[in-house]
């Protein structure tokens, strides 16, 4: 009698049908089924789906799939797609249910292109952003959500979900977390290395990330273009061992574009290909986002790293296991019709549910911060003519990860659309008209009429409209140039500069110029295109005219580039003045154009209005005194626009900004918005961006100490609203919860949303704590003299810190202040509480301590200890200095061990003081030079133990440069 062998991991699984392989089986356990489905591969199989563009399996009936469909705020690059406002606008919204419905709505228009066609539209969206807005001046501060990791978190989380549905078992999409860590920087990105030390990873990088993954709304990350501390994060050991740590689910970990190219590239850290998509392997990636479609170079490189036992195929089915495991939760192995999300098709795209979502979303972002004797909401039979005047009166500019918008309604539109008949709206966008006249040849430039437009030349007697060229200025110094011809934008084609772009676009931006001005009061024409600053660009970039008469890009310098006459034919400033001082109401309408004033791979160089624009507010206030302005832009701006009745901000918000902007303006609905971010006074408070220390820089609320412009947290709205009866937990412990509660009263006449706001601030400590921290949020409807109960439970441990002395998450014993407010500056109520945590005991440094586990620096960065991981204190100049604080030296310690390294040349030293750095020396160490900073020695040294007593603060004052050290023991 024959035996028949069952496998082990089908014993005791329900029936399945006849001829159905397991892992097309939906009853059995998603494990089991993973694992028959890697095992039925072959390694040249799971090697192939390494690469964005999984390809097909046909032998198994398995489809490609795609990674990677932006979504960041609507379905990008497939077609015409519903487009809500940025993500730094939903973010200002502070409202989690509403970034869900908005979540969901993207969710099921990916859904419809996935319909449209699979493998080019695929389900694992590239979405939510959740790097928080640390500085303003960073290009893609307009994908971020807030400068908070609270507010990130929850604004992340709740569009996650929404993404993703809500179903117990399938997935709606697939969203990835973007992108980790400590990216903020867009200048020579992919060779920066952030600077982390590890409170500021703990509290704050990792803050924003956690939460989405532990709620289980997002399916896995992508890894940054950046390096932190030293180490390219596509290698990073934190991939595995600790994002993953923080979801129950196999998570899906992505490369960014060219990211892991860039490890044997530009960051030079492995020196091939080979070694570098091994090491990234080993850390945690799963799949490499390189060379577009063509996957060929990346399994090449996988199948060397194997063939040279860098990797086993073990770390090949790990990968392949995370890929799998979010297929199988979108049910692409399933039969038909079990995903409830199958049945969604592309008759969701653009619905006109999905309109009205726009448009709600649209209004709640609005931020009015500034409403002078309650100037808004404007009457609409007072207020019958409106001139609506600036660069942005009449335009809705898209973003790089916006979607296509099917229509879009302006300023100008919006308000018009609301007065209807018997109104007059008039747009005047405030930009000079001038013409260009060539000093060499006395002719004037002609930009071709006709759609196409063609090549500007100086080639005209006289100056008319076709010579008329319309002046918008962004800021930055930075121009663009649209010919009155045709209305298309001034661009560079080969050379040559033409007139046919409908607006400033691409990667490499074509539509930027300068016009400088020389000694002799004449002009040059400064080309400003994002490709100038390319290697293979070539040093020329002003403007020369040809022997024909073409204006091209020919001359290196402003001396060899040829100059114009500029002859203003229409003052833009003059039309302003005019159609303010006619209208009953003037609205200016100006700010930023997402693809000049800072995107990816472009940061800004400060966040002033640009002065054209500025002087445009200026003019237009002092005209009509019944003003306002609305600010639209993807970053906090400094200016005066003092003289306006009332200054509104929005984000750039999408196809319906006009109607959502009327809305706001006319009071069919109460601005409720608040910001999201500090919008400080002058960028001279900014820090160094290269400083991600938030903690000692003074980044944010938490921890920046001057006045704001705008403080986080603000917003205005139409009601009135009293905060009384705060009441709080007296004493908290450490494992307990903190209850607070507060009466919101609004004292009003006018319905309206507060968002009742909860900070704390510990009173004392033993380390530099913020100024104040968000522990929670509501965003409420009042009715008119409506009085409402707001409560909030904070967990206890949300107090704790980071404690580097121990490396745990730490509750101290200690006052609370606890402030309830309508933003961080607007506290209304406030109380104390006491938590009964824990008193940090003084360091013992007798154990082999971190040096990256100091308490305070000057000078040093972090850099890695060995490729693998591991954190060390390195780049160190003569007269930096790390210090440990409390360190509990007994009767008297006597000798100091040091790991170190030095690649530079000779001996260096390095001093041990007590109390400060200049403080009593207690002993001098020896520092070798050795091959590399990798290559570790010991040193040792004594120290005067007349001093060495008691709990001291010890400083390690480096004397010379080039020193790095690993780690080190008192005794």
């Amino acid at each position: 009698m024959a035996l028949l062998l069952v496998p082990a991991f089908l014993v005791g699984q329900p029936a399945r049908a006849e001829g159905v392989l397991p892992f097309r089986d939906p009853e059995l356990p998603l494990a089991t089924r993973l694992g028959d489905l890697t095992g039925r591969l072959t390694l040249d199989e799971k090697v192939s789906l390494l690469h964005q563009y999984q390809p097909a399996i046909p032998r198994l009936g398995i489809a490609s799939f795609k990674t990677g469909t932006e979504a960041l705020h609507g379905v990008a690059w497939l077609g015409k797609a519903t487009v809500f406002p940025q993500a730094v606008g939903l973010g200002s919204t502070w409202d989690p249910g509403l970034i869900k419905r908005v979540g969901a709505a993207v969710g099921d228009e990916a859904r419809g292109f996935n319909k449209l066609d699979p493998a080019k539209n695929g389900l694992n969206l590239w979405a939510p952003v959740v790097n928080q807005l640390r500085d303003p001046r960073w290009g893609r501060n307009e994908e971020g959500y807030a400068e908070d990791p609270l507010l990130t978190s929850e604004i992340a989380t709740a569009y996650g979900r929404g993404l993703q549905g809500d179903d117990p078992r399938y997935l709606k999409t697939a969203p990835t977390l973007k992108h980790f860590a400590a990216y903020n920087v867009e200048a020579d990105r992919s060779r920066v290395s952030a600077s982390v030390p590890p409170r500021v990873l703990h509290e704050y990088e990792y803050k924003a990330f956690q939460p989405a993954l532990t709620a289980r709304a997002a399916t896995g990350v992508m890894a940054s273009y950046n390096l932190v501390n030293g180490r390219p994060t596509h290698v990073s050991p934190e991939l595995n061992e600790t994002v993953r740590s923080w979801s129950a689910d196999e998570l899906m970990i992505v490369g960014d574009a060219s990211g892991a190219g860039n490890i044997s590239g530009s960051q030079k850290y492995y020196p091939t290909p080979v070694e570098a998509n091994a090491a990234a392997i080993k850390a945690g990636l799963d799949s490499f986002t390189e060379n577009d479609a063509n996957g060929g170079p990346t399994v090449a490189a996988v199948k060397q790293a194997l063939a040279q036992g860098l990797l086993t195929e073990a770390d090949i089915d790990n990968a392949v296991r995370h890929l799998l495991s979010v297929r199988f939760r979108l049910g692409e192995f399933d039969p038909a019709g079990r995903n409830p999300y199958e049945k969604i098709g592309p008759d969701t795209i653009d619905n006109p549910a999905h309109r009205a979502l726009a448009r709600e979303a649209a209004r709640k972002q609005m931020v009015l911060l500034e409403n002078k004797n309650q100037a808004l909401p404007l009457k609409p039979a007072r207020t019958k003519n409106v001139a609506v005047i600036g660069q942005l009166a009449d335009s809705i500019y898209e973003d790089w990860y916006s979607g296509t918008m099917p229509y879009r309604i302006t300023p100008r539109a919006g308000i018009a659309e609301r007065l209807g008949a018997g109104s007059t709206v008039t747009a005047t966008e405030g930009v000079d008209r001038i013409a260009l006249r060539s000093v060499a040849n006395g002719k004037y430039v002609t930009a071709p009429a006709g759609a196409a437009g063609g090549a500007l030349a100086a080639d005209a007697d006289t100056a008319g409209s076709a010579q008329g060229l319309d002046v918008f200025d962004w800021g930055g110094d930075t121009l663009a140039l649209r010919a009155a011809a045709n209305g298309k934008y001034v661009s560079r084609s080969g050379s040559e500069l033409v007139n046919n772009q409908d607006k400033p676009n691409g990667w490499f931006v074509q539509q930027q110029f300068r016009l400088v001005k020389v000694a002799n009061g004449n002009y040059v024409l400064h080309y400003r295109g994002n490709e100038i600053k390319e290697p293979w660009n070539g040093p020329n970039q002003y403007i020369v005219v040809q022997p024909d008469g073409k204006l091209a890009i020919g001359a290196a310098t402003p001396d060899t580039a040829a100059q114009f006459t500029r002859e203003v034919l229409v003052s833009g400033t003059a039309a302003a003045v005019e159609a303010a001082k006619k209208a009953d109401t003037a609205v200016v309408v100006v700010g930023s154009n997402p693809f000049v004033n800072g995107r990816e791979d472009d940061d800004r160089q400060d966040t002033a209005l640009a002065a054209g624009q500025q002087a445009i507010v200026k003019a237009v206030t002092a005209a009509n005194p019944r003003t306002v302005v609305v600010l639209e832009s993807s970053y906090p701006l400094t200016g005066d626009w003092s003289g306006a009745k009332a200054v509104l901000w929005t984000s750039h918000a999408g196809q319906e900004t006009g109607r959502a902007l009327a809305d706001v303006l006319y009071g069919d609905y109460a601005p409720s918005g608040r910001l999201p971010q500090t919008w400080y006074r002058t960028d001279e408070e900014l820090p160094d961006p290269l400083d991600f220390d938030v903690i000692k820089a003074g980044w944010t609320y938490q921890y920046h100490r001057p006045r704001a412009l705008y403080p986080f947290g603000h917003g205005l709205t139409y009601g009135k609203f009293r905060y009384d009866g705060l009441q709080a937990s007296p004493v908290v412990a450490a494992n307990g919860r903190l209850k607070v509660s507060v009466d919101v009263t609004n004292t009003s006449r006018t319905a309206s949303e507060e968002v009742v706001q909860l900070y704390t601030a510990q009173r004392t400590s033993r380390v530099a704590q913020p100024i104040k921290t968000l522990r929670g949020f509501q965003r409420l409807t009042f009715a008119p003299g409506q009085r409402r109960t707001v409560s909030f439970d904070v967990k206890a441990s949300d107090l704790a810190f980071w404690d580097v002395t121990r490396n745990k998450w730490t509750v101290e014993s200690a006052l609370q202040g606890v402030q309830v407010g309508s933003s961080s500056a607007d506290i209304r109520a406030r109380t104390t509480v006491l938590v009964r945590g824990e008193v940090i005991p003084p360091r013992d440094l007798s154990r082999r301590t971190a040096a990256s586990d100091f308490d305070d620096y000057s000078g040093v960065e972090f850099i890695d200890a060995a490729k693998v991981r591991g954190d060390a204190v390195g780049k160190i100049a003569a007269g930096d200095w790390i210090a440990f604080h409390d360190v509990q030296l007994n009767r008297g310690a006597t000798r100091l061990e040091a790991t170190v390294s030095r690649s530079a040349a000779g001996t260096a030293k390095a001093e041990i003081r007590l109390g400060s750095p200049t403080g009593p020396l207690a002993g001098t160490l020896t520092v070798p030079a050795t091959a590399d900073h990798y290559s570790w020695t010991t040193t040792t040294a004594q120290l005067d133990r007349r001093l060495t007593r008691g709990v001291r603060d010890v400083y390690l004052v480096f004397t010379d440069a080039g020193t790095n050290i690993r780690d080190l023991t008192i005794t």
